[in-house]
């Protein structure tokens, strides 16, 4: 369970506000929108990566104290959040392509039957 930033008491997860003290901990009151939120002293912008380089369009920005966007400079996503998709392989495989190109199949088992017919 993440800290409240503001009264640093455990909340639930999916809390859009603290019970403790009534600040906003999610973005536009949806539960899967985090709303970033910088202390008293610092802005968000001072350690995003979109403001070093120069991509955010944050109408805040470079005093944004909140942030749905914000990305950590130091703690890039997708620097170790690499997915490797492999193939099921042999008979899944083929089964799989057929159906891709079910429409490319029938076309050629008819044109492979008309042949038949016409040569035989």
């Amino acid at each position: 369970m993440p800290n409240c930033f503001q009264c640093h008491n455990l909340v639930d997860a999916e809390a859009v506000r603290c019970p403790h003290c009534g600040a906003t901990l999610k973005a536009f009151g949806h539960p899967g929108i985090p709303l970033y939120q910088a202390t008293k002293e610092d802005y968000l912008c001072d350690t995003c990566l979109y403001h070093e380089d120069d991509s955010c369009t944050f109408p805040q920005r470079p005093y944004a104290k909140t942030c749905t966007l914000y990305c950590d400079r130091d703690n890039p996503p997708g620097q170790n959040d690499t997915v490797v998709y492999k193939s099921p392989g042999g008979w899944l495989s083929l089964k799989a392509w057929c159906y891709r190109n079910r429409t490319l199949l029938i076309l050629l088992i008819i044109v492979g039957i008309s042949l038949w017919l016409a040569l035989s």
